[in-house]
């Protein structure tokens, strides 16, 4: 059985007021829009890539972290770095946070990551009692990457960054971009961006291309991967 066929595929992308989820099942394609991860993975899959950190060590260090800064030089600013489980488990504040992260020797936690936490958290939380399931953390712009043969893309931010990974995102068969950007995302509180982030990590999670580090993921306190597929 290959990747692509016979695989139930679903992509997870936090926004703003819950979780986009993008469905790939051979012919069947679908979007739709959650709460919460419970319910946006209350339906029957094989696989799933999420844009979201699985595993975190206690200084917030990650070896794929390192890997997927290198693959995007020099756009270091898309890779989220720093993530910690005592950062939201012990505070609640994040200036505190950061004070206590200077006292462990460790680096500040910037603001984007620690209003990420709540995310985070419900995802670990998840995983940690659903262990069987196949659930992988997925980068989308490491799989644009990927699509674009390893060329570098402009800003998602950007008209010509939008245009191209939309074009990327038909050429790998996500026909229905055009309409959920246009029609099923007004309303939701969801961005283009994060739908067009949505359907690569379900391209990663369909298609199983590449990962870093490659092989036997290393794992945190809890037993979950720390490793990032594209």
């Amino acid at each position: 059985m290959s990747a692509r066929s016979g695989c139930r595929a679903i992509g997870l992308d936090g926004f703003r007021k819950g979780w986009v989820a993008v469905l790939l099942d051979g012919d069947v394609q679908e979007i739709s829009f959650h709460r919460n991860v419970i319910e946006a993975l209350s339906r029957p899959f094989d696989r799933v890539g999420i844009d979201i950190p699985i595993g975190m060590t206690d200084d917030g260090e990650r070896d794929c972290d390192l890997l997927a800064l290198a693959k995007l030089w020099p756009h270091t600013s898309r890779v989220f770095t720093g993530t910690r489980r005592w950062l939201w488990l012990e505070f609640s504040d994040p200036d505190r946070a950061n004070r206590e992260a200077q006292r462990r020797g460790q680096k500040r936690v910037s603001r984007q990551l620690w209003h990420l936490g709540p995310k985070i958290m419900e995802v670990d939380a998840f995983l940690r009692a659903h262990r069987s399931r196949d659930i992988r953390e997925a980068h989308p712009e490491l799989v644009f990457l990927r699509l674009n043969d390893g060329r570098p893309l402009p800003s998602k931010k950007s008209e010509e960054g939008t245009r191209l990974r939309r074009t990327l995102l038909k050429r790998e068969g996500i026909r229905e971009i055009d309409r959920w950007l246009a029609n099923e995302r007004i309303g939701t509180g969801a961005k283009c961006d994060d739908v067009l982030d949505d359907c690569a990590v379900a391209i990663a999670a369909r298609d199983v291309a590449g990962c870093v580090p490659e092989g036997r993921p290393p794992r945190d306190a809890y037993g979950l991967p720390m490793q990032i597929w594209s």
